[in-house]
């Protein structure tokens, strides 16, 4: 049969089609080859369901009725499938809905009217990823944020701990840091100041934080023009599926969904000692700080302990880092150890296997005067030192404690906050998500919080079926000088494969620019693991240098791809950067051979 080119015939086709769906309890538009069709047909006959199967193959005029599916749904391909007048889906929401209950509900008829679609509890990039994605696939959205203030009072917008208190800030203070050693490689470079060049606390402060706010309001409009209602209140669980959202005045006011995605993300954890909290700061503090913080004293060895710790060191100041046991936690320690070495150089002092025990006042002021006393790790010993100010970074805490988890019976790991999820971001609770650094066991990165978001989105309402990849995820720690990785770790590979299945190619390097001012020679590092069972595939790539995360992203796209080092052998590098040292490996650490490197 012809296509249907007139609107009579398009308007009966589309009739036929309504009445099929409004007199059947189960009405499935199938291909009789269709493996999917198959399973969605089995499963009903599992559940003793009797539907209405339409062979669109088997039919003359099968194109047509596929063509104004589409128009009538939105949806291209089979199976359809309808029950007691609702679009399910296609195989796998179908598949979906029969997990999580929904399809149950359907077919007894109990379709209860929910204010939502779906509710995103936390507005940081994740849950703006997913609510932005489920509001383009035709749902009704809503996003609950709302930050409580620090014991400092710093509060900040929409957009998370990345956009406020995090990434963003730290980078381009980061960068600040980077332009002051700029400017004295320029003096080697044949530039020449007449005056003296000093930094303003104020003027770097107000900038960052003005581009901040822009980011802030953008966030709101970009859910405004998605029709993503936006509510800045403090949401908790009172039923499976029932909020309570209370905003900064104390008002109340109740929403339901169908289902409901966790974004809450992590606030930074404290000592618990006298003085902490009364007297310290933390990275949620320090961005937004209104004053320069002076003489520091970093506790903490985290990423952000060292990041932090090393652009207030370039900026200038006085910075002392207290370490509790090792640098960088869960990152390769060749590599950590050599970014602390690099910053102790430059500066950085270390205070190792100490921990504060208190905090006193000792002048109050902006900054004012701190008293740190610390006892040592592995004796009796105790010491004593004054700080301006001291920055806490030992961690971070899940924020799931106050958000009612009970009352919906989602299931939270009690030692450390987090949620454990199956393969597809679901909780215990099948109409209860989450996603970002509230999850068990994931790599708390925004990157990975805004892929898992979206995806989860389009399994939940587009069709699709594609899930987040965790593995071989790049991130980059922006050290003095930058560390970026991919995969394994050497400890890691070592674990899982064995000393003797792998192979370890590693190289010090001096990049162009850092000749001329004759400084940090042979301080650079890069270093790949190799599985030797698996045709030398690299499962782990460490980079220690300048411009780490433009580096290490092109690095993570071929281990996606599975390179070995063979192709990297073959790949021809670019000349003169830093990230072809990758290409020229060829000293392997078993051998212990000379790794330094000089000349072009």
């Amino acid at each position: 049969m012809p296509p249907i080119e007139n609107d009579t015939g398009k308007n009966e086709l589309k009739t036929q089609i309504q009445q099929l769906i409004d007199s059947n309890q189960v009405m499935v538009f199938s291909k009789s080859y269709c493996p999917y069709c198959v399973q969605v047909k089995d499963l009903f006959k599992e559940l003793k369901i009797e539907c209405n199967v339409m062979e669109l193959d088997l039919m003359e005029n099968g194109t047509n009725y596929q063509e104004m599916l589409l128009e009538m749904t939105g949806q291209r391909t089979v199976p359809q499938v309808f029950v007691n007048k609702t679009h399910v889906g296609g195989c796998d929401k179908t598949m979906q809905a029969h997990k999580d209950g929904s399809l149950q509900q359907l077919l007894s008829g109990e379709t209860q009217a929910y204010d939502y679609d779906l509710i995103v509890i936390g507005g940081g990039s994740g849950g703006l990823a997913c609510s932005k994605e489920a509001a383009l696939l035709g749902k009704k959205v809503m996003v609950l944020d709302f930050v409580v203030p620090t014991p400092k009072g710093t509060s900040w917008g929409l957009g998370g701990t990345c956009v406020n208190v995090g990434c963003i800030p730290k980078k381009l203070m980061h960068q600040t840091a980077l332009l002051a050693t700029a400017i004295q490689d320029a003096r080697k470079f044949g530039w020449e100041f007449d005056e003296s060049v000093k930094h303003n606390w104020e003027t770097m402060k107000t900038a960052v934080n003005n581009y901040i706010g822009s980011l802030n309001w953008g966030y709101r409009v970009s859910l405004r023009d998605k029709k993503v209602e936006y509510v800045n209140a403090y949401a908790e669980f009172v039923e499976p599926h029932k909020i309570k959202a209370t905003n900064k005045r104390g008002k109340e006011t109740f929403y339901t969904a169908a289902r409901f995605v966790l974004a809450t993300g992590e606030r930074p954890r404290y000592l618990g000692i006298p003085g902490d909290k009364e007297y310290c700061i933390t990275s949620d503090d320090l961005f937004s700080l209104p004053y320069c913080p002076g003489k520091t004293l970093v506790i903490g060895a985290s990423y952000v302990a060292l990041e932090c710790g090393g652009f207030l060191a370039g900026l200038g100041l006085d910075v002392t880092v207290m370490v509790r046991s090792i640098l960088l936690r869960g990152f390769d320690q060749d590599m950590a150890n050599r970014a602390g070495e690099h910053m102790e150089t430059h500066g950085v002092k270390f205070i190792r296997k100490f921990v504060p025990i208190k905090i006193e006042e000792l002048e109050a002021g902006s900054p004012g005067r701190l008293k740190v006393t610390a006892k040592s790790t592995e004796t009796d010993e105790i010491i004593e030192g004054e700080y301006n100010t001291v920055l806490i970074a030992v961690g971070r805490n899940a924020c799931t404690d106050k958000i009612g988890l009970d009352k919906a019976g989602v299931r939270v790991n009690p030692k450390n906050g987090k949620i454990p999820v199956n393969d597809e971001e679901q909780t215990n609770v099948p109409h209860i998500y989450a996603i970002g650094d509230i999850l068990e066991g994931k790599w708390e990165l925004t990157p990975v919080a805004i892929q898992a978001g979206k995806l989860l989105a389009r399994r939940l309402y587009g069709g699709s079926a594609v899930k987040c990849d965790y593995i071989n995820v790049p991130t980059t720690v922006f050290t003095p000088l930058e560390y970026g990785a991919c995969g394994l770790s050497e400890e890691k590979a070592t674990e899982l494969y064995g000393q003797e299945n792998i192979e370890v190619y590693h190289s010090l390097f001096w990049p162009l620019e850092f000749t001329v001012p004759n400084r940090d020679n042979n301080r650079c590092y890069a270093k790949i693991i190799c599985n030797k069972l698996d045709n030398d595939r690299v499962i782990g790539f460490h980079y220690l240098g300048p411009n780490a995360g433009e580096v290490t992203q092109g690095f993570g796209a071929a281990m996606k791809c599975g390179a070995t080092k063979e192709q990297l052998d073959t790949t021809i590098g670019i000349h003169p950067t830093c990230a072809e040292v990758f290409t020229t490996l060829d000293v392997t650490k078993r051998s212990g051979g000379d790794i330094t490197q000089s000349g072009c």
